[in-house]
C-alpha cells in the first residue's frame, strides 16, 4: 500500500486455489494490494516442488485440489517458505450448463470432485496447517490456531437453476460443508465462511452462458448486470480481515440482488385487483 497506509491484510500469509484466472486471480491481486504475502495455487502452473517466486510478495505453485498429496505438498511448502498460513481461499472450480437428463455420471462425478471434494481436501489440509496438527505420516510443528478459510460457493448452490444439476449440487454441498467446518473449527479460532457469487463476468462464465442465458441472468438480477471478479475479491478481503472477527458459518451473497428477487417489474399501482 502506498503513502504509508497499512493494508487490511498486512502481515498475513494467504493461499488462494484457482488463483490463475477469474475470481481467484482477482482475489490474489486484492490480497496482495492489502499487504498479504500470497501463494497462488492453480492446476495450470507447471508441476514442480517448492514455491516459485512471482515477485512483490507473491509465490506460485501447481496444485490439483482433487489430489490430497498435491494439496498437502502445497500447504507444507507454504509453511516451510513463509512460516505460517493465515488465510486460505477455495476458489478452484469448474462449471458446465447441461440439462439434468443429459448430465452424465462422469460429468456429475467430475463436478463434485473438483468443486466439493476439492474444497473438503483443501479445507482440511488448511485447518491442520493452521492449528499445527500433523498430517498422516507428517511432522507437526507448534500448534498455533487461528485463521480464516473462505470457500467460493454460488447462488446455484442456494436455488435451483436450469441445467445446473451437477454444478448446483456441488456448490450446495460447499454451503453445508462451510457451516459444518465453521462449527467444528471454531474452538481452534478458525473462522470459515463462504461467498456465493451471482453472475460474474469471468472466462469460465463466458464459456458457460449462451447469449439467451446471459439475458435471463441480467433480467433476473435487480442491479441489471453481471458482477466483476474484483467485486467478489472485495468480499473476500472483508471475510479475511479483522473486520469479520465475529463472522463464521456465514454465506455472503454477492449477487446483485439475484436471490432476493421474486417478481420484478411492473411495481407500484394502487392496490387494484390483480385479476382485472
Amino acid at each position: 500500500m502506498s503513502g504509508g497506509i497499512t493494508g487490511r491484510l498486512h502481515g498475513k500469509v494467504a493461499v488462494v486455489t484457482g488463483g490463475g484466472s477469474g475470481i481467484g486471480a482477482a482475489i490474489v491481486e486484492r490480497f496482495a494490494a492489502e499487504g498479504a504475502a500470497t501463494v497462488t495455487a492453480d492446476l495450470s502452473f507447471a508441476a514442480k516442488s517448492g514455491l516459485a517466486a512471482a515477485g512483490r510478495g507473491r509465490w506460485e505453485r501447481h496444485v490439483d485440489v482433487t489430489d490430497p498429496a498435491s494439496v498437502e505438498a502445497l500447504m507444507q511448502d507454504a509453511l516451510a517458505s513463509l512460516g505460517r498460513i493465515d488465510v486460505v481461499v477455495n476458489s478452484a472450480g469448474i462449471g458446465k450448463e447441461t440439462p439434468f437428463l443429459e448430465t452424465s455420471v462422469e460429468l456429475f462425478d467430475r463436478m463434485l470432485a473438483v468443486n466439493l471434494r476439492g474444497t473438503f481436501i483443501v479445507g482440511q489440509a488448511a485447518a491442520r496447517a493452521m492449528i499445527g496438527e500433523p498430517a498422516a505420516g507428517g511432522d507437526g510443528g507448534e500448534g498455533r490456531g487461528g485463521g480464516r478459510i473462505v470457500n467460493i460457493a454460488s447462488v446455484s448452490g442456494r436455488r435451483g437453476n436450469v441445467a445446473r444439476s451437477a454444478y448446483g449440487a456441488s456448490k450446495g454441498g460447499v454451503v453445508v460443508l462451510t457451516e459444518v467446518m465453521a462449527v467444528e473449527l471454531a474452538p481452534y479460532g478458525i473462522l470459515v465462511n463462504a461467498i456465493a457469487p451471482g453472475p460474474v463476468d469471468t472466462p469460465m462464465v463466458r464459456a458457460m452462458h449462451a447469449p439467451e442465458s446471459r439475458r435471463a441472468w441480467v433480467t433476473r438480477t435487480p442491479l441489471g448486470r453481471y458482477g466483476s471478479p474484483e467485486e467478489i475479491a472485495g468480499a473476500a478481503v472483508f471475510l479475511a480481515s479483522d473486520d469479520a472477527s465475529y463472522v463464521t458459518g456465514h454465506v455472503l451473497h454477492v449477487d446483485g440482488g439475484f436471490l432476493a428477487a421474486g417478481l420484478m417489474g411492473g411495481g407500484g399501482g394502487t392496490g387494484s385487483d390483480p385479476g382485472n
